[in-house]
């Protein structure tokens, strides 16, 4: 993966992270630490240069848009949602893809190999759907 998004990834992984401050009885951090800081400031904005972007393969065609980044239960972003066909979301399709396999080439966000068949052909990833009767 591309060093400078592998570093928008790992701020979006930091950002959610808890400080590594040591826990008193009855205190509790919020934020994060100076060298972490210096980590997060390094980085990029998911908000201003990953969602919404579109995304293209090698030869610059567009196949999709970032329409949301999946953060997994270890901390890190795992997934890409990439929103591929439809007009103005009409019939969009929505589709995971490991964040592994995007490339960041002259500031435009790449996945390689990647056509819009291609893309509206993997199967559509959708929201798990939180239980009310489990409150």
């Amino acid at each position: 993966m591309n060093r400078t998004l592998a570093l928008v990834l790992a701020s979006a992984t930091i950002a959610l992270a808890a400080p590594v401050h040591a826990q008193v009885a009855g205190q509790a951090s919020l934020g994060v630490s100076v060298e972490e800081l210096r980590i997060v400031i390094q980085g990029a904005s998911v908000k201003k240069q990953i969602l919404g972007k579109p995304v293209y393969n090698e030869t610059g065609d567009k196949v999709g848009n970032v329409v949301d980044l999946i953060v997994a239960p270890n901390r890190a972003v795992s997934f890409a949602i990439i929103g591929a066909g439809g007009f103005v979301g009409v019939g969009r399709h929505d589709v995971a893809i490991p964040v592994n396999q995007f490339d960041l080439s002259s500031n435009k966000i790449v996945l390689p190999g990647a056509t819009k068949a291609a893309v509206k052909a993997l199967p559509e990833f959708e929201y798990a759907k939180k239980d009310k009767s489990a409150t």
